[in-house]
């Protein structure tokens, strides 16, 4: 069975500064990490009405950040 999620913008109405390169949303739809360019990961909360806020934002990478992927439990 196909489940259809809505598309969704990760800002308002002025584009982030920074380089979206790879996009995740967790299992339970709760979640969205968004990889960049200037190699920072970021965590966003995604509320059941889709209202985005931002949560973590994680630094350290040396490159950018081009994939992304859960780890198995």
């Amino acid at each position: 069975m196909k489940t259809l999620v809505p598309a969704v913008a990760v800002w308002g109405k002025t584009a982030p500064s920074h380089s979206i390169t790879a996009v995740m949303i967790t299992d339970d739809q709760q979640t969205i990490i968004t990889g960049s360019q200037e190699g920072q990961i970021c965590l966003w909360d995604l509320s059941s009405d889709l209202q985005i806020s931002s949560k973590e934002i994680l630094f350290g990478h040396t490159a950018s950040v081009t994939c992304l992927a859960k780890a198995r439990e």
